[in-house]
């Protein structure tokens, strides 16, 4: 990871660690380096870059700060509105623009916004594009201003948004009517989209969670706060649920019973449907070290193969394009059907959940059933520096500790968040209470150590 761009993308709160002069900058360097290229090659046409945004109130300060910078080089600056990160990855590669932009934290809180830079294939930026955008924003070099009709535009370009929409439509093969749908937007970037696309497939839909205001996105909503949508699926007596997260690359369900449906559940369920359909090609899934054991356990016994990446959809989209994998994801959510879309689609995703429980004539639980996972135990530790407790050498003792009395039954995992200023700690075994112990024990470590913040 670089100084600003992580895993996801430049990350930090609003006007403090990100703020709208590196937005300005951010596109000043884009606005040159695109239309460099098209110079270079003799392209006489101006470079185009693509802007989407979640609904944080932050993101206007930096939308303008990218489209000033844009077209003050010399760019084009289309902008999509609010609308989610896999339809700018789409609409930057069916209609060919050079770069697009994503301005969303993700599901992180409404303080916090991010700026995800997206490469003309729908693919996240290549690092070797971050590491000059790095230089640039701590260096003192200057750029040169464009003149006269070479100065860039901005465009309305809300029918990206639409074709969007009309595409997922399109992925839709089988009706959903009769079917009772509710749908948690997060108060995001879903919260227009989903319910036309769920309601044009003939759902009846139930939603919640559609009324951003700037300041609610994904507070106590969506994908990380899935008990409202299971309290509405239980009360209303719903088929199933899809909750997303503010930018709506990750997709949780909710069962007809109220129960939720991971990730690594949504990977077994498309995996098997895949499988008996011929579309799972190497009969291999992509998944990360965070993957449950009681996944691969699963998929052991169905005959499909996989592979971890480190976490982050970022590699394992990586593994999936070099290994012409169709199926890959996370638990939290992330899923990639690579025939389809070039990023994790929460949306997609609902879709073709659907698409397996309205073929298999199943109950979204009772595709589940036959996975059994193992109790793991998750917890986000709020640190000061994510770097030195790691390299700590009484944490990577207490860590070796829990290892050896986990065994070859469980084990441990303690990393760097990509996207926060978490430490993220997940112990997993078939015994709750030892799961429980262990965490303790570690965390008690970081807390003597004063690694810890509260």
């Amino acid at each position: 990871m670089g100084k600003y761009f992580g895993t996801d993308g430049f990350r930090g709160e609003a006007n403090v660690q990100l703020t709208a002069d590196h937005a300005y900058r951010t596109g000043r360097f884009l606005g040159w380096y695109f239309s460099e290229i098209k110079r270079r090659s003799g392209d006489k046409e101006r470079a185009k870059i693509v802007i989407g945004k979640d609904t944080r109130r932050s993101g206007y300060t930096l939308e303008y700060g990218l489209v000033a910078g844009l077209t003050a080089s010399g760019a084009d600056a289309y902008i999509l509105h609010v609308t989610t990160t896999p339809s700018v990855a789409y609409i930057a590669r069916v209609d060919k623009f050079d770069c697009g932009i994503m301005i969303s934290a993700s599901h992180n809180p409404y303080f916090d916004n991010g700026i995800k830079l997206i490469n003309s294939q729908g693919e996240k930026m290549e690092d070797s594009v971050l590491e000059k955008i790095e230089e640039f924003l701590d260096g003192n070099e200057t750029l040169p201003f464009a003149t006269r009709e070479n100065i860039g535009r901005s465009v309305d370009y809300v029918s990206g948004r639409n074709r969007y929409i009309g595409h997922l439509i399109s992925l839709g093969i089988f009706s959903f009517r009769g079917f009772k749908i509710g749908l948690d937007c997060a108060n995001g970037s879903s919260w227009y989209i989903a319910k036309c696309v769920f309601e044009a497939l003939g759902a009846e839909t139930y939603l919640i969670n559609t009324e951003p205001d700037g300041l609610n996105i994904n507070r106590n909503a969506g994908s990380t706060h899935i008990e409202g949508l299971q309290k509405s699926v239980k009360e209303k007596h719903l088929d199933i649920g899809f909750a997303y997260d503010g930018d709506a690359d990750r997709c949780l369900c909710v069962d007809e019973n109220g129960d939720t449906v991971t990730g690594d559940q949504i990977l077994y369920i498309m995996a098997k449907y895949m499988k008996e359909t011929g579309e799972l090609s190497n009969d291999t899934v992509a998944t990360t070290v965070m993957s449950n054991f009681g996944l691969y356990k699963a998929f052991d016994k169905e005959g499909i193969k996989y592979v971890k990446t480190p976490v982050g959809d970022k590699y394992v989209h990586e593994y999936m394009v070099k290994h012409n994998c169709r199926l890959g994801g996370e638990q939290s959510g992330h899923i990639i059907f690579s025939k389809y879309s070039t990023t994790g689609d929460g949306i997609l995703t609902s879709l073709k959940v659907m698409e397996a429980v309205i073929a298999k004539k199943s109950a979204l639980s009772k595709l589940c059933k036959p996975l059994k996972l193992y109790p793991q135990l998750l917890v986000n530790l709020s640190v000061s520096d994510k770097e030195k407790p790691l390299a700590d050498k009484d944490v990577k003792t207490a860590v070796k500790e829990v290892e050896e009395k986990l065994g070859a039954g469980g084990r441990v995992l303690l990393r760097a968040s990509g996207t926060e200023r978490l430490i993220r700690l997940m112990i997993e075994s078939a015994d709750g209470q030892l799961n429980s112990s262990c965490a303790e024990h570690i965390i008690s470590v970081m807390e003597n150590k004063g690694y810890m913040i509260r």
